[in-house]
């Protein structure tokens, strides 16, 4: 039985409904595809390779922006912090004028990680979209900052 038929039908939206499901088949997809595809070589969860690749384009990020970034809380900013401090691919410090801030700074180890983990993350990232014209992938592109802006993520 499907347990929507039970919902009054002029209640429902059915095309937001599949717009969110198909979203997050979507992200679960791609997130289980580069985590056993390419980031499990490198000990790396999604999240890990998302703080990483932030590091990566800006070299050092305050904690809570990171947080921010990824999506994440700060306990778990700080455990995975602690994680890829082990790997040597990062490490904290403090702020020297305001101590309750601290900053996340990619290693030069870290660095060529990155150099040779992301061509191999880009080309998963193309495999996916591969049955959307570029032209497709653009509008959804927009479709979804659209999304994203009027939510404030």
């Amino acid at each position: 039985i499907n347990r929507l038929t039970k919902i009054p039908n002029d209640s429902l939206n059915l095309a937001a409904i599949a717009v969110v499901t198909n979203l997050y088949r979507v992200a679960q997809g791609l997130r289980n595809k580069m985590e056993q595809e390419v980031l499990s070589e490198y000990g790396l969860s999604w999240t890990a390779f998302s703080m990483l690749y932030d590091l990566w384009i800006w070299e050092s990020i305050e904690t809570k922006k990171l947080g921010e970034s990824a999506g994440v809380s700060k306990a778990t900013i700080s455990n995975i912090t602690k994680t890829l401090e082990g790997k040597e691919l990062c490490y904290r410090k403090s702020d020297n004028r305001d101590r309750r801030i601290t900053y996340v700074t990619l290693t030069e180890k870290g660095k060529n990680v990155m150099e040779d983990l992301y061509p191999r993350f880009h080309k998963g990232e193309v495999e996916m979209v591969s049955g959307l014209s570029i032209d497709e992938q653009k509008s959804m592109t927009n479709l979804l900052r659209k999304v994203i802006r009027e939510n404030d993520f």
